[in-house]
């Protein structure tokens, strides 16, 4: 009995292997080739889903830690302000002054505006 399924699972194979590939004009390939190669351009390659996943992490990881260091920056300039009075004149007095141990580094290419008339900080 196993004999048979087995012969029977050859005969299926080679009946499917030995039918005829539907044929294809020159444009269709081309088609399909431009259409294939836009899809890999746009990351949708199964094969790059972890790369493009780890690069993703990277990116949002970036993204998340320049927000924190605003908010906290922001944070010590809004207390400044409450126990001074005023908006320190620079983000080197909020060090100076025991408001912030340390500036965390901008990233990289950039650098942090402050303007001390609003005591808004930003980066660019």
């Amino acid at each position: 009995m196993k004999t048979n399924w087995i012969f029977a699972l050859a005969v299926s194979f080679a009946l499917v292997a030995c039918g005829e590939a539907p044929k294809k004009d020159k444009n269709t390939k081309a088609n399909n080739k431009s259409k294939s190669d836009e899809t890999a351009s746009k990351g949708d390659n199964p094969l790059l889903a972890p790369v493009n996943y780890v690069g993703a992490l990277g990116k949002a990881k970036n993204v998340s830690e320049k927000k924190i260091n605003l908010a906290n920056i922001q944070n010590a300039i809004n207390q400044f302000n409450a126990v001074e009075g005023r908006y320190p004149k620079s983000l080197g007095e909020l060090v100076k002054e025991g408001y912030y141990a340390k500036l965390p580094a901008p990233p990289k290419g950039k650098r942090y505006l402050y303007n001390s008339k609003t005591g808004q900080v930003g980066i660019k």
